[in-house]
């Protein structure tokens, strides 16, 4: 007759053993899933490989553009003439700002595009979180994966939405300012790991500069001024705006008519100016003719500019008392 195996009953030690096992095991799966779900949003929400857009796509801002090319393309595109104590540590962080509308973005992308850098477009809801702690864990895997993707992009859009100054007393929340301290870090290691060659660049945009908080203006070491838009590169902006709805013969008097009349106007405000031109020659086709077949849509003439004048104003109004208060504080802060 066989005896029945017997399985010796655990030990109090060994069930505390295994019982702790099992919790760590199960507080390793819940901080890998929360980790995993945290660096998903970088890689989901913000990034984009190639934006595709080209240094000619950006017209004008002619002193914004070379001194970004300086700052951060340049040292990408020959390396091997940026070297010694000083030239060998690029610049790390770039502010650009100026008015709304007026291509700070482009720019950024454009960088990006011409470059072949990992572009990440990052903007205060996607790395703000109601939950305690995540706003912070956000800004770091944002940093880790950019180091990961290099050569990379931070592009970080309204970054005085992020970064206001400090010393708010009361008023300010302490998730907050946990989050502005951990984007201060995490810029200042970037700096640290210079000598492995890290080739990770932050690029800001502000159209409120004077609210950005003094530790991030000394980490974006240059900052540059993204102008309302001269003359001739108005004239530009309206022959591309409006080259394909006009007869040839047309183009020039309307770009003359456009860039004489706005100035003041970001890019964006004269893009909506020629459409609102464009539309004209639209609604009187559909208010006579309708959709009677063999009647044409006529082309964009001077005059519907000049209507349209009268109907669309610039979002900053004239741009006079803007453009002091930009070029007050670039005097001050800027650097080109």
């Amino acid at each position: 007759m066989s005896r029945a195996s017997t399985q010796p009953e655990p030990s109090p030690e060994e069930e505390g053993l295994h019982s702790d096992l099992d919790l760590r095991a199960s507080l390793f799966a819940m901080c890998w899933s929360c980790f995993y779900s945290l660096i998903n949003v970088p890689s989901r929400d913000i990034l984009t490989r190639n934006p595709l857009v080209y240094w000619s796509d950006v017209i004008g801002c002619e002193d914004a553009k070379r001194s970004v090319k300086e700052a951060v393309v340049f040292p990408l595109q020959y390396p091997e003439l940026f070297h010694g104590p000083l030239l060998s540590e690029s610049w790390r962080g770039v502010l650009l700002f100026g008015p709304p509308g007026v291509g700070k973005t482009m720019l950024a992308k454009a960088v990006a595009t011409e470059c072949g850098t990992t572009f990440f477009n990052v903007s205060a809801p996607t790395v703000v979180s109601k939950w305690r702690g995540d706003s912070e864990k956000l800004i770091r895997c944002l940093f880790e994966l950019a180091i990961a993707q290099q050569p990379s992009t931070i592009f970080i859009d309204e970054i005085d939405s992020l970064m206001s100054q400090r010393g708010g007393g009361d008023f300010e929340h302490e998730g907050s300012r946990r989050l502005k301290t951990e984007l201060l870090i995490q810029m200042d290691g970037l700096t640290k790991r210079s000598c492995e060659k890290c080739q990770v660049f932050v690029l800001a945009a502000s159209n409120l500069p004077w609210d950005l908080d003094q530790a991030m203006l000394r980490r974006l070491e240059k900052r540059i001024l993204v102008d309302f838009p001269d003359a001739p590169s108005r004239f530009r902006m309206a022959k591309t705006f409006v080259g394909e709805y006009a007869c040839e013969a047309a183009i020039e008097g309307i770009a003359e008519t456009v860039a004489s009349k706005t100035n003041g106007w970001s890019g964006d405000d004269i893009r909506l100016l020629c459409k609102e031109a464009a539309m004209r020659p639209l609604r009187e086709f559909f208010e006579s003719a309708g959709s009677a077949q063999g009647v044409a849509v006529r082309k964009v003439a001077r005059e519907d500019v000049v209507q349209a004048l009268k109907t669309v104003s610039p979002a900053g109004g004239d741009g006079h008392g803007m453009r002091h208060r930009y070029h007050g504080w670039a005097r001050n802060f800027g650097s080109v």
